[in-house]
């Protein structure tokens, strides 16, 4: 057994259920039996009892699963600890951002901060919000663009940008003629949205489920782009944010916010630090947030 079987274990716990966890987990649910079965072969017992309503923890699965957070805990700090030093030993800052922050941001920022630097090694990569939640929880990257609603409690989280999140109607559909609109106004009417991926498909769906209904989501998706299209087709109502809307403008689109609590969509930058701080990586966190600072200022256009 190794330590990533030990946390696929651990997972399989938490979710109560081998189809919930590998679900969770992006894995086939035959592949994660084997992984239980492999541990429970190696350890000569038996750790869950499979049932029709999920799985149930033996004795032996119980103790196991109380030692796994501190095990887990302690080699993800030694991992992230050598990647730490490695990175900075090699002047190497991996990024990991979330779909739309690095258009937020400005490419330009990356670019000048490469001419500013020339020694450092930028590195990007683009996911939906999860994937990077995922990878950054898994050690990968040193600096990430995430898109959130509470991260700034997290150790070394900033606050970027926020915006509100709009209704997205063409100016033909009823809800146009409405300076504001409630959340109950998405009943019944056909939704595309981006997918379970991005926090904003999270959201959208908690706020029509606190007001008692289940959106009637048309398809979900991996970007703007397409919600916008069919919107623009009249097919359908999205929800967007300001800085999206302006790129992709066009006469026959309305933006109208909601009246109850507004939702934001919220960009935060997080930084890994191993126990010697990594000089690369506060360079550029200093040079992205007065970046930012720039453009609230108007010193030059995103």
């Amino acid at each position: 057994m190794d330590i990533k079987e030990l946390a696929y274990f651990k997972t399989v716990c938490e979710q109560k259920s081998i189809t919930k966890a590998a679900r969770h987990l992006y894995i086939s649910q035959q592949g994660l039996s084997k992984t239980i079965k492999n541990i429970e072969n190696e350890l000569n017992t038996t750790l869950l009892i499979r049932k029709a309503s999920g799985i149930e923890l033996t004795r032996t699965g119980a103790c196991l699963y109380s030692k796994l957070p501190g095990l887990l805990k302690d080699y993800e700090s030694i991992c992230n600890e050598i990647i730490c030093i490695e990175q900075s030993q090699n002047h190497e800052i991996e990024l990991l951002s979330s779909y739309g922050i690095i258009r937020l941001v400005t490419p330009e920022c990356l670019d000048d901060f490469r001419i500013k630097y020339p020694h450092i090694k930028l590195i990007c990569h683009e996911y939906p919000d999860r994937e990077v939640e995922r990878r950054w929880a898994q050690g990968h990257g040193n600096v990430a663009f995430l898109v959130g609603n509470n991260l700034v409690d997290f150790p070394n989280a900033r606050q970027m940008e926020k915006f509100e999140i709009k209704l997205l109607v063409n100016k033909t559909h009823p809800l146009a003629q409405k300076e504001e609109v409630l959340i109950e106004d998405l009943k019944n009417e056909r939704l595309y949205l981006e997918s379970s991926e991005f926090n904003i498909n999270k959201l959208i769906i908690q706020r029509c489920k606190a007001a008692g209904f289940k959106p009637d989501i048309a398809f979900e998706t991996s970007g703007f782009s397409l919600c916008h299209k069919m919107v623009r087709q009249n097919k359908g109502i999205s929800v967007m944010v300001d800085f999206i809307f302006d790129d992709m403008c066009g006469n026959d689109l309305k933006m109208i916010p909601f009246k109850e609590e507004p939702l934001y969509w919220i960009t935060y930058m997080m930084t890994r630090e191993g126990s010697v701080p990594n000089e690369d990586v506060e360079l550029f966190g200093k040079h992205v947030m007065k970046w930012q600072e720039d453009i609230q200022n108007n010193c030059f256009i995103r």
